[in-house]
């Protein structure tokens, strides 16, 4: 069964980093305000970063590695140019 790093953009502008092997069922969760305690303050808009693994060892190496990166490092993995552009 795959499993997915996502990364989450919040409406603070904040990213949240998880892992789940069904994204959609998550994503309702976390708009939901369950499922991390993170969204229940800072609440999701929507996934800007997803990639799949074969197993959920190498999905949890990578949401540790994504953790670790800086707000500006996570702006570069997402895409996103720059704060203004969120």
């Amino acid at each position: 069964m795959p499993y997915y790093v996502y990364i989450l953009l919040c409406k603070d502008s904040s990213f949240y980093t998880g892992y789940t092997h069904n994204v959609k069922a998550r994503m309702r969760l976390h708009k939901l305000g369950r499922g991390a305690k993170y969204v229940k303050t800072h609440p999701p808009e929507k996934v800007v970063y997803l990639e799949r693994f074969e197993n959920r060892r190498e999905a949890m190496k990578r949401e540790r590695e994504i953790k670790k990166l800086t707000h500006a490092e996570k702006l570069e993995l997402t895409g996103f140019a720059s704060p203004s552009e969120i």
